[in-house]
């Protein structure tokens, strides 16, 4: 079914649901990056291809939709918070979608491998920042439960709690960072040089969809706010 013509539906009800479906496609492009990552290890590199595309795809996809709600949301939106900030979140939300695409074109295009002692480290690293990420689907998931209570009540508390749980998933990724980082620097003198410098940045990257799935968190939490 084309973006255009199922968002149609969504937008008849309301236009936060628009938002968690492109939210979700986000993160379809973020979890994408643990096989992608284990087809690296294994180098695998018909595996790796094909999920790096679908990656891609996906991607593609989740600009469609971006585009999509930018066109058919409505100037003026009777909602609890100002149609800027709605485009805001949407913009966050898109960013993750655009690192994980980053990420798996860097490391496809230079034929990139993962050291066997990073193997496990970099696999644990990649699924800690993905699960930032689903958290963030499940905290934009509230959003209209949020609406319909008048941001009050239980359910601001649970959205509350799942922001905080987004906290603490993205600074396990931070923690993880340095680990990985300091079993780098101590074999980094067997690679070569430039092999070491795609995986400093390479590990800057993941860091950095997780601080992305975080910056979602971040808007919703400015929306509740206000």
């Amino acid at each position: 079914m084309p973006i255009g013509s199922a968002l149609g539906g969504l937008f008849g009800q309301s236009p936060i649901k628009p938002l968690q479906a492109h939210i979700r496609k986000a993160h379809q492009c973020a979890e994408l990056l643990v096989p992608f990552t284990e087809a690296l290890i294994a180098a695998d590199w018909t595996l790796a291809s094909d999920t790096q595309q679908k990656i891609s795809a996906l991607e593609k996809e989740a600009d469609e939709l971006k585009r999509e709600i930018r066109r058919r949301l409505p100037k003026s939106l009777f909602l609890s918070f100002p149609r800027e900030d709605l485009l805001d979140l949407l913009s966050s939300q898109d960013k993750v979608a655009n690192k994980a695409k980053d990420i798996a074109g860097l490391m496809y295009g230079r034929r990139m491998t993962i050291p066997q002692p990073l193997a496990e480290s970099m696999l644990r690293y990649v699924r800690a920042s993905v699960a930032a990420s689903s958290q963030a689907v499940k905290a934009i998931g509230e959003l209209d439960e949020l609406i319909e209570t008048g941001f009050g009540g239980h359910e601001i508390k649970l959205v509350e709690k799942l922001i905080a749980d987004l906290d603490n998933l993205e600074q396990d990724t931070d923690e993880q960072q340095v680990v990985i980082r300091n079993q780098l620097f101590a074999i980094e003198k067997e690679l070569h040089a430039v092999d070491v410098m795609f995986l400093y940045r390479i590990i800057e990257e993941v860091g950095e969809l997780a601080d992305r799935a975080q910056r979602v968190g971040g808007q919703l939490q400015m929306l509740l706010a206000r």
